[in-house]
């Protein structure tokens, strides 16, 4: 039982943060567009703002990772 709580637990670190990167990037998103629309030059600036909520992604990973290596 222990086993499968853990790999939940690794499910909910991946699953969660998946979700909420993709509530940040869908607004991010929709102000870029925006934003895109009456400044073209900041498509560089659009684009990082982009990639950052990846990391939370990135992150829940990591965890998710080290919940699982604990899995014996």
């Amino acid at each position: 039982m222990e086993k499968v709580l853990m790999a939940l637990a690794a499910a909910l670190a991946i699953g969660l943060t998946a979700l909420a990167t993709a509530w940040a990037q869908s607004r991010i998103g929709s102000a870029g567009a925006g934003s895109l629309a009456e400044k073209p030059e900041l498509s560089g600036t659009i684009i990082i703002m982009l990639a950052i909520p990846e990391t939370m992604v990135i992150l829940g990973f990591v965890i998710a990772a080290m919940i699982l290596l604990m899995i014996k």
